[in-house]
């Protein structure tokens, strides 16, 4: 009989087809790091009437602001984020600046004006490595106490490590192709994303995780394959259900909501549908492909030799 667990290679696949384009982007182009990461200005202003990124860009680079980038926010043709090279607030510079632009485009507002210096742009980078490897570290060390009782603790915190990775990939994966294609930039934002992507995409591994172990006590006279597949029957609706009502809301965030927590909500959007589809169809397959050494004999193929099958997880 089909189920989903014996599906499992399909699955694989379509997470492979799902990330390698996201992974050629990041060694190709990396990431377009926002000034919370590089240090800078951004600078949003809306003129008293419609004009176009060139005109804006011109004005910059002829007042030496080379290297600026010019994104029209929304829908209005007036209303323009420009991030340049750092400029303090209420000085000279920017005074030059806004004259230049009131005089060659057209007067303006200023709707927001914020500057952060390399070295904290640098700090908060490296913090929010440390926060993303300190959270998968406290994540297997959890996974592995709270199934301590079966005979693979560390091995359920590992594909639970396994699933995280899969949507944090998509998900920066993802934003590198925006980044070259249509400018997008990340922030400090998009790291608390991450954060959020990475614990909706745990809980509902759990979940899964934790009906496959009390489905191992109830039901010994089935297989690995079958228990598992059984707990996937049970829990997909609930998973389903909770994930569409999450996925509704932030669609109404990003059709709706304002320009600034656009690409935060968008991540968190990416994240969730990569983090349902992960805990349902990536990180209790690992725990089958273990089972049947599957993942042993591809190691064992890399490393030349063949390894003995795998102790039952139960």
């Amino acid at each position: 009989m089909t189920t989903l667990a014996s599906k499992r290679h399909l699955w694989f696949a379509i997470s492979l087809i799902v990330i390698v384009p996201g992974l050629i982007s990041l060694v190709l182009f990396g990431v377009r790091l926002g000034i919370d990461f590089t240090g800078g200005t951004a600078w949003e202003i809306a003129f008293d009437r419609s004009t176009d990124s060139e005109t804006v860009l011109g004005v910059l680079e002829g007042q030496g602001y080379t290297g600026s980038t010019v994104q029209r926010v929304g829908n209005s043709d007036a209303t323009y984020l420009i991030r340049m090279k750092e400029v303090t607030e209420g000085s000279p510079e920017k005074a030059a600046l806004a004259a230049a632009l009131t005089q060659e485009v057209a007067p303006f507002v200023e709707r927001e004006f914020s500057t952060v210096g390399a070295s904290v742009g640098e700090a908060i980078r490296n913090r929010a490595i440390f926060a993303v490897l300190l959270a998968s570290i406290g994540i297997v060390s959890y996974m592995a106490f709270a199934f301590r009782n079966t005979q693979n603790p560390l091995l359920y915190g590992l594909c639970a490590l396994v699933a995280m990775l899969h949507d944090v990939l998509v998900v920066v994966g993802i934003f590198s192709i925006l980044g070259e294609f249509a400018d997008v930039e990340v922030g400090a934002l998009f790291v608390t994303a991450l954060l959020t992507v990475i614990g909706f995409s745990v809980h509902d591994t759990i979940v899964v995780f934790d009906r496959i172990r009390e489905n191992l006590a109830g039901r010994a006279d089935s297989s690995f394959e079958e228990i598992v597949n059984y707990s996937l029957a049970q829990t997909l609706v609930r998973s389903m259900n909770t994930s569409l009502v999450v996925v509704f809301t932030l669609l109404a965030l990003y059709l709706f909501g304002g320009s600034t927590t656009r690409e935060f909500v968008l991540a968190l959007l990416i994240g969730v549908v990569s983090g349902t589809y992960s805990s349902v169809f990536n990180a209790s397959q690992l725990l089958v492909a273990w089972e049947k050494g599957e993942i042993q004999r591809i190691f064992g193929r890399l490393r030349g030799r063949r390894r003995p099958e795998p102790a039952p997880i139960g």
